[in-house]
């Protein structure tokens, strides 16, 4: 890896992140009146705050990662555009959703025509399994990427905490990138995603003055989606599985226990292990501090899962991950142990 793809790259980052901040200090005023976010029973939030923050991170990352791309290379893959034009469509569903909520079953039907836009892009000759029909496959990963924009979108619950998944995955992904392991215009993609995201933070920082809204979280789920393909098809299953493996963990743990209760599962609810665990008696940043360090670990697992390159390697450092997934779930399951002061 020579230094000037990585200046380049961390050009990027730092481009992406004051563009994102300059459009949500322009924007904020406009939210505030026509799109704030008032709390409810299920809020994590005390006072009405505005949302859409999402149209600066993804207006951001995809105009920084655009010229970037154009910069660097000569060519793109015809993919990419696509995912573009799909990731504004999907952002317009969100702006929509935020300000007059869809109905289920169309805004379902939306994103799935959205996302099998995106694997209709895809060459015929890219397959993660190779001996499985490819009809197959790629229905699997219609309804992986419809369930992982969703479970982005139900996760964004909390102040910080898409900040604290979403930086520690893209900043793996672009180190993956810079050592070859993805393609450039991926990588791009990531870092400026990352940087956008940082841009944000500091207006998402409890007590958030701003949230990312459906047209942040729908849109970001669907550029995390593509990456995570993108890093299948390279042959990094293992370390695309374990990248947002907290993310999958609680949100499809929750819909299950949910649907044991027969619960209505596409009704806002306080079920999630991060809403549980400030139920319990954890504060905030106490949560996304527990988040990011353990996204950390699991950046850690997958990048030696890509170093070693052994399926029994990938196997173990998938088991280690679930634990400590699982561990951190339940400690925000329980409540918190208070110390007393005699």
């Amino acid at each position: 890896m020579s230094s000037s793809p990585l200046i380049f790259t961390f050009g990027t980052v730092v481009a992406a992140a004051l563009l994102s901040a300059a459009i949500i200090v322009a924007i904020r005023p406009l939210l505030a009146r026509y799109a704030l976010a008032r709390p409810n029973a299920r809020s994590s939030h005390k006072i009405p705050t505005p949302q859409g923050g999402g149209i600066a991170v993804i207006a951001s990352a995809l105009l920084v990662a655009g010229l970037a791309i154009a910069t660097a290379l000569t060519a793109a893959p015809p993919s990419l555009w696509v995912v573009y034009a799909a990731t504004v469509f999907m952002a317009a569903i969100g702006v929509v959703d935020d300000l007059h909520p869809i109905p289920v079953t169309p805004r379902l039907l939306l994103q799935a025509l959205t996302i099998g836009a995106v694997l209709f892009a895809i060459p015929t000759n890219l397959q993660i399994v190779p001996g499985c029909p490819l009809w197959v496959e790629r229905a699997v990963l219609m309804l992986a990427g419809l369930w992982f924009v969703n479970l982005v979108n139900f996760m964004d619950g909390l102040d910080w905490i898409t900040v604290a998944e979403v930086v520690p995955i893209t900043g793996a992904l672009t180190l993956i990138g810079l050592f070859g392991e993805l393609s450039p215009s991926t990588t791009l993609l990531a870092a400026a995603l990352g940087g956008a995201m940082l841009g944000f933070a500091p207006f998402n920082r409890p007590v958030a003055r701003i949230f990312l809204g459906d047209v942040g979280s729908l849109p970001i789920g669907l550029l995390l989606a593509w990456c995570f393909v993108e890093l299948a098809y390279a042959h990094h299953l293992a370390a695309a599985i374990l990248l947002p493996l907290y993310y999958l963990a609680d949100a499809s743990v929750t819909l299950l226990r949910r649907l044991a209760k027969r619960e209505a599962v596409w009704l806002a609810h306080r079920s999630h292990f991060y809403q549980r665990a400030t139920d319990n008696g954890f504060a905030v940043i106490e949560v996304v501090r527990t988040v990011f360090v353990l996204n950390i670990a699991l950046a850690i697992l997958a990048g030696l899962s890509i170093t070693l390159r052994s399926a029994v390697a990938d196997a173990l450092l998938l088991a280690l991950g679930v634990v400590a997934v699982a561990f951190v779930l339940r400690s925000f399951s329980r409540p918190r142990r208070q110390v007393i002061v005699r």
